[in-house]
């Protein structure tokens, strides 16, 4: 049981650095327009929207890896909890 709080530590870190890419991508997202730009002019809206939204694809990897790492970590917490609990109930 000595390792378990230093995994938890591990897991809250990983889950608020998630949780502040969720913050991020939300504040991104958050003036994207849902436009369908038919003419070839290059327009400041059509700019924005592009940058936008290659942002949001830039971090969507390292969303994705926080957010497996993060569950990954929350079942094994729990696996060891659990297997400790029952190692001490025998």
């Amino acid at each position: 049981m000595s390792h378990l709080p230093v995994l938890l530590i591990v897991w809250a870190a990983v889950a608020a650095c998630f949780l502040a890419l969720l913050a991020y991508r939300g504040q991104l997202t958050r003036y994207e327009e849902d436009q369908l730009f038919l003419t070839d002019n290059h327009s400041n809206e059509q700019d924005e929207q592009t940058e936008i939204i290659r942002k949001v694809n830039k971090i969507k990897p390292i969303v994705n890896i926080f957010g497996y790492a993060a569950a990954l970590m929350t079942i094994g917490i729990v696996g060891i909890f659990t297997y400790d609990a029952w190692q001490h109930l025998r």
